[in-house]
């Protein structure tokens, strides 16, 4: 099997679906024993807990990556579909069908904060209940 190119990773990856995508993480995470959800323990959450039984508390630190989930369709789903798709250019009108119809489904994975509020208000304007997580 000929080894790809960093490019053409990016390339293949570019051309795949939402749904394509999360079976790629799922077999990543089974291959190699990790999780994509769960950020490692950092030395200041570490700290935290050390500190917290002194008394002293630690200021939190604000969460950074989001994953978008569509918790309900709503009433006007092509609407929805619609906007999902503009938010996700390679997703397929029946992959997009499919994440409205089968809602709870996550739609955009670790993304910035400004990306997930933006796709919220997008998908909230369109009819869908968006929450980020």
């Amino acid at each position: 099997m000929a080894k790809l190119g960093k490019d053409e990773l990016i390339k293949a990856v570019e051309e795949m679906s939402v749904l394509e995508l999360s079976e790629v993480v799922k077999a990543l995470e089974e291959k190699f024993g990790v999780s994509a959800q769960a950020a490692p323990a950092s030395n200041a959450a570490v700290a935290s807990d050390a500190t917290s039984d002194a008394g002293e508390q630690e200021p939190v630190e604000e969460q950074t990556v989001f994953n978008v989930v569509i918790a309900s369709g709503g009433a006007n789903k092509i609407a929805v579909i619609k906007a999902l798709r503009e938010l996700v250019p390679t997703l397929g009108l029946a992959d997009a069908k499919g994440l409205v119809d089968s809602a709870p489904k996550e739609v955009m994975t670790a993304v910035n904060k400004k990306t997930a509020e933006e796709a919220k208000a997008k998908l909230t304007t369109a009819g869908a209940t968006v929450e980020l997580k």
